[in-house]
């Protein structure tokens, strides 16, 4: 992808990957669905996830096996969804699919039993919506509108100071750097201290990847902790303080929320910081991945810039940023000639269903920017659990891209980006560019 003459003109140390521990370089490749027996299928093999090579295990689920038993796991035996409507029809199925922490949560696994912790995501009806209701005011269209210059503004003002012709990780540059700002904005956190919250929704999703938490478990446990004292301190805060429109604030003062236990504030808290974080900033990092990969579509872009909305759509169908939602079984449950037991857990493929060749009418695996089913995507949920904060995350991207284009005539990928070991989260931990500047 990269020019020569760039290639001579790169700073040493600016293009040098990040080294990354012994035990985490890439060693084999993993094998292609193809080689592999479906009885010994695994998805949430996080090697697979960082060679990037799930891809070809979700085809041919798709095809051969769409509702698909995993027997054995380092998360246990699990049942994989991975058509479109099957997902569909099990996440808006809340009778007899729950995502009750109590009955396992939305993350497959059992729970860590140092942390048992609760959030309206992880409840079911009527405690979701009772909850549910008192952030939504944070994220409301009056408050978009009033994030929107200040959105703006920021990325203005970074963008601004990228280096033009010179590489830089967009990753930590950009990506974690927007949605940082906005998520300490979000939560009323001091803007100083934002990296902070990226670092608590990377430890968060990523327990057992050691570039993490190197210290494992015992690591997860003390800066979850610290977390929770930080975070309870700030809802104490809140609670003695006018209501305002953060998000702290708004749960500090909600009828049905102002008395939380210590594991329901922990598990609102993380999910607003993830929730937050990982999805605008690995559709901020896959989107410009996938114009690169896609230069056609870059083009494009270029080319008619009032395509950005619906460009914003299809990047996060095709990033698709949670890879996955839980759900447990409250009942069995026939489907494909296969009964789901009671208390079995799912995982809701959202990765593979956005993917879905019976769904999208055009060639899924494709960035098509002005793709007319773009907004059918599944990547923010569906039914009452759809993502809170979808709208200010197409916000963010629209802007951001707007920016971008009246900033820099091309954005170039200059080497494949490094992915994260995580099923849950389908993010990036590194991604080389080079700015190029208009004239």
């Amino acid at each position: 992808m990269a020019h020569p003459a760039l290639q001579l003109e790169r700073p040493k140390q600016a293009y040098r990957k990040p080294v990354r521990p012994h035990y985490l370089e890439l060693n084999d490749p993993v094998p292609t669905a193809d080689e592999i027996d479906l009885d010994t299928l695994d998805l949430v093999d996080p090697e697979i996830w960082r060679q990037n090579k799930m891809w070809d295990r979700f085809a041919r689920l798709r095809r051969e096996d769409p509702l698909h038993w995993t027997p054995e796991s380092v998360v246990g035996p699990y049942w994989s969804v991975t058509r479109y409507k099957d997902v569909m029809t099990i996440d808006t199925d809340h009778t007899r699919f729950s995502s009750d922490a109590r009955n396992g949560g939305i993350v497959l696994g059992a729970p860590a039993p140092e942390f048992q912790a609760t959030s309206f995501i992880t409840a079911d009806e009527p405690v979701h919506s009772i909850q549910r209701k008192t952030v939504q005011p944070g994220v409301a269209p009056n408050m978009l509108r009033e994030y929107e210059p200040l959105i703006r503004g920021r990325t203005q003002k970074l963008l601004d100071s990228l280096p033009v012709g010179e590489p830089f990780d967009w990753v930590d540059t950009v990506s974690i750097e927007l949605t940082a700002m906005m998520l300490a904005t979000l939560l009323g956190y001091p803007q100083e201290r934002r990296r902070e919250l990226t670092h608590w929704s990377d430890v968060t999703t990523n327990p057992f990847d050691r570039d993490i938490c190197p210290g494992g478990k015992e690591q997860w446990i003390r800066e979850l902790g610290e977390c929770l004292t930080t975070f309870s301190n700030v809802f104490e805060e809140r609670k003695s303080s006018p209501p305002a429109n953060d998000l702290m604030s708004l749960l500090a003062h909600g009828s049905a929320t102002n008395n939380l236990t210590s594991q329901e504030l922990l598990g609102n808290v993380l999910l607003l910081i993830v929730g937050g974080n990982d999805t605008t900033r690995n559709s901020m990092s896959g989107g410009l991945y996938a114009l690169n990969t896609y230069p056609e579509q870059y083009a494009k872009l270029k080319a008619d810039p009032s395509l950005i909305p619906n460009m914003v759509a299809e990047m996060i169908r095709w990033q698709t940023p949670l890879s996955y939602m839980r759900r447990t079984a409250l009942e069995d449950v026939e489907m494909h000639g296969k009964t789901i037991k009671k208390g079995d857990q799912i995982a809701m493929w959202y990765i593979s269903a956005n993917r879905d060749e019976d769904f999208w009418q055009e060639d899924p695996n494709r960035l098509i920017i002005d793709r007319a089913q773009a907004r059918n995507h599944l990547s923010f949920g569906f039914g009452i659990h759809r993502c809170v904060g979808n709208r200010l995350a197409e916000l963010q991207l629209r802007i951001l891209w707007e920016e971008i284009l009246e900033r820099f005539e091309h954005i170039e990928v200059i080497e494949e980006p490094n992915f994260t070991a995580n099923s849950f989260v389908h993010g990036y931990t590194w991604l080389p560019v080079v700015c190029h500047g208009k004239g």
